[in-house]
Formats: structure tokens, C-alpha cells, sequence
């Protein structure tokens, strides 16, 4: 028997090797001017990528993590504030307001683009909170903690519904932060202010990420935040350097946040060719839309609503059965991912907020179903193709088997117990 090729979730060789010259370049320079920390190299990426988002500052740090936290400290979130944001994305984004001493909690999503749903953040600020008749805060009723803040995650590389955010955000005084991490490019058509609008560019700060398998990836940990708030980047650039505002001269407590300079230089390179890495993102997900067109109801493709220019950082659809799904794909040689399987609610660190089972019925859904397929620029049609027979062959494999076992089920009941 013919050997099965695989198909790898996602390829990080190909474009490192495409790009090796210009790549080792960048290593060189940092060798022949110990410029490692700080820099040309950092300060050219941040005003390249700032002018990318089309926002007016850029601060690169050591990771996403970093880069949401010290957004939301800038941003003016304070101990013992809350928090809000979604339970299906990586755990970092709750990290990040916990680190920067806040209490998340969770709102649920749409159920067709998983991203946060502006009439559930309504509703929660509706019925869970008051406010403050001294402050005009807005307090939730159970904790006590105002409410301050609400970080959208921009899921899978498509933006959330950030006017109708906006609206609820400005009627509750909440600042609005936005988890990129995933969205480098997307963007969002405002109907508000009639143009089209970059991820990073709409809340009072955004945060991004540079984890090598983000749409743009550094080789190692990196990542960035971006403003129009000048004092923000300020004070981001304090944080991210033991709160220096020059050498020695400490304002404030900060952290070892910085953005090194061979990892800036390696991403500037990268950004270059991000736009073309984006449009064949684009392509691979037409491909994919196209394949999975006569599904007949097998399996949920990605919704795109009008108003929005997703980047495709994954390519996810919704399957019954999703782990034995996923294991037939792995013995066939197709690489898959799960983007989240585990809800953060209902995840061990956030047991104290007391959130259980069915408390975000949407949530919890989609974590059971969602199933990544291989997505990356230089995936070819070919390999779509095969991607898409498997999982449509084990699709409709399943769904015979599970009318049969039904099938089955019945005549048994209607023939009732034997004599």
C-alpha cells in the first residue's frame, strides 16, 4: 500500500526557509552592533506596525500576555476592578487581567462567529449591576467590585462586533481593550463612522501577539501592543522597562517586558510580507468555503458577517462527535487543532467565581464542536482537497453508522420484549 502523505495543522518551516537570507541578516546586524535590547530595531518595527494598524503608537513587549496586561494597567484598570471577556480563548487573556490585579468575568457569544455578544454584555450590565449612586460606577451586585473594563477577543482572526461594543461600553463608562492576538490585519467596517477600521486601532488600546504560529510570528516570544493615547504608550513603555521613565529614573514599579531587538528586526522583516500571506489566508479559506458548500449539514463552516475582513489566523468548523472525528483525520495523516476545548469558566483556576455548567450555554456548546483544520499561507489546493474528502468521508461514515444504531434502537422498541 501506498505510503499517505501527511498534512501538517500548520507550517512553520516553509516560510523561514523562503525568507532565510533576509532573516540572517537581521541576526548579523544585532552581531556586528550589539544593539540586542532597545534600539533602531525596536523603534523601526513599532512605527511600522503602529502604521499597519493604522494606529498612532506601537510598543513592543516580550509577549501577548505581556502586552494585554500592561494595556489594561495603562489603560487605567485597578486591583480589585472587574473585568470582562469571553470563556473561549487561551487563558492568557485572563491572565493578563488577573496579573494586572482585576477579577474576570465571562460573557457569552454569538453563536456563529464565537465572538463576544454585544446584547449578553448588555444584559449583564443590566441585571448584575448597579450603580454607585457616589461614584456613577458601575458595581456588580454579587462581588461588590466595579466594573470597569471589557476585553474582546477578535477570535480566530475575525473582529467582534466592536460599534455595537462601543455603544454598550460608552453607556457603562466601560474602557474597551482589545485582545488581538489572533486578528493581525483583520477588519471591521463601522458603520458608525462609515470605513473600514484595523484590528488595534478601536479600543483605547489593543494587544497582540507574536507567538511563532500567529499570522505574524516571531521566531521565539514577542508581542505588542497598540494605541492612539499617547499617555497610554507612555506609560506601556515604563511598564515594560522596570517602570524607567530614562535610565535609573524609576517613576513607577514595573516589569522585564522588552521586546529584544533580534526578534523586532526578525518581525519587520516578516511584516513586509504580510499582506500577501494574508490574501492567500483568504484564498485558502474561499477554497475551503467553496469544498464544504454541499455539506448538506455535516458540518458548521465560518460565518463572516457583512462588515468584516476576517485574516483566517484558523480555519474552524463545528462537528458532532468532534474527538472521534479528530482521531480518524490523525490516522488518515491530517493534522487538525481544538481552539478551546475547555471553557475558561470551567476551568480549575477560575473555580472561585463560582460559574457552572450551562452558565454560558453558547460557550460551552462550541467548545464541545469546534475542530481547527489545517490552515497556513502556502497550504496548497490540492492538500485542501484531500483535507476536505476525509472529513467529509468521515462525516458521512459516522452519520450512516448513527442512523443505523437508531434505526436499530427503534425496532427494538417497537417490537417490545419477548414472551
Amino acid at each position: 500500500m501506498a505510503e499517505t502523505r501527511n498534512i501538517p495543522f500548520l507550517d512553520l518551516i516553509t516560510p523561514h526557509l523562503e525568507l532565510e537570507d533576509e532573516l540572517v541578516d537581521v541576526f548579523r546586524n544585532a552581531l556586528r552592533t550589539a544593539g540586542f535590547i532597545g534600539g533602531p530595531s525596536v523603534e523601526n518595527f513599532e512605527r511600522d506596525f503602529a502604521a499597519y494598524c493604522e494606529a498612532a503608537h506601537s510598543v513592543g513587549v516580550s509577549s501577548g500576555t505581556d502586552a494585554l496586561r500592561f494595556a489594561l494597567t495603562a489603560a487605567g484598570v485597578r486591583p480589585g476592578d472587574t473585568v470582562l471577556t469571553v470563556a473561549n480563548t487561551f487563558i492568557a487573556t485572563t491572565e493578563a487581567i488577573s496579573q494586572a490585579g482585576a477579577r474576570p468575568d465571562f460573557i457569552d457569544i454569538d453563536d456563529r462567529t464565537y465572538n463576544l455578544d454585544p446584547q449578553k454584555l448588555r444584559a449583564y450590565l443590566e441585571t448584575k449591576c448597579r450603580r454607585d449612586a457616589q461614584t456613577g460606577r458601575f458595581i456588580n451586585r454579587q462581588t461588590g467590585n466595579p466594573v470597569t473594563a471589557v476585553v474582546p477577543v477578535h477570535l480566530y482572526g475575525q473582529m467582534a462586533d466592536m460599534d455595537s461594543i462601543l455603544e454598550v461600553a460608552s453607556e457603562f463608562q466601560l474602557l474597551v481593550i482589545e485582545d488581538a492576538c489572533q486578528a493581525h490585519g483583520a477588519e471591521y467596517y463601522s458603520s458608525k463612522e462609515q470605513r473600514w477600521r484595523k484590528a488595534g486601532s478601536i479600543g483605547v488600546a489593543a494587544a497582540f501577539s507574536f507567538y511563532p504560529g500567529k499570522n505574524l510570528g516571531a521566531c521565539g516570544e514577542a508581542g505588542a501592543i497598540t494605541t492612539n493615547d499617547e499617555q497610554i504608550a507612555k506609560t506601556c513603555r515604563m511598564l515594560r522597562d522596570h517602570g524607567q521613565s530614562k535610565k535609573y529614573y524609576h517613576d513607577m514599579e514595573g516589569y522585564n517586558g522588552r521586546l529584544d531587538a533580534i526578534q523586532a528586526g526578525l518581525l519587520r522583516v516578516k511584516l513586509r510580507h504580510l499582506p500577501e500571506w494574508t490574501d492567500a489566508r483568504r484564498a485558502n479559506a474561499a477554497e475551503y468555503d467553496d469544498l464544504f458548500s454541499q455539506s448538506n449539514g455535516l458540518l458548521v463552516a465560518p460565518f463572516v458577517p457583512e462588515g468584516s475582513r476576517p485574516v483566517y489566523h484558523l480555519y474552524v468548523v463545528r462537528v458532532a462527535e468532534r474527538e472521534a472525528v479528530q482521531k480518524e483525520l490523525t490516522a488518515a495523516g491530517i493534522g487538525t487543532g481544538i481552539h478551546y476545548p475547555i471553557p475558561l469558566h470551567l476551568s480549575p483556576p477560575y473555580a472561585s467565581l463560582g460559574l457552572k455548567a450551562g452558565d454560558l450555554p453558547v460557550t460551552e456548546r462550541a467548545a464541545q464542536e469546534v475542530l481547527s483544520l489545517p490552515m497556513f499561507p502556502n497550504l496548497s489546493v490540492e492538500n485542501q482537497r484531500r483535507v476536505a474528502a476525509e472529513l467529509l468521508s468521515v462525516l458521512r461514515r459516522r452519520a450512516v453508522a448513527g442512523d443505523a444504531t437508531v434505526s436499530a434502537e427503534r425496532a427494538a422498541v417497537t417490537a417490545g420484549p419477548r414472551a
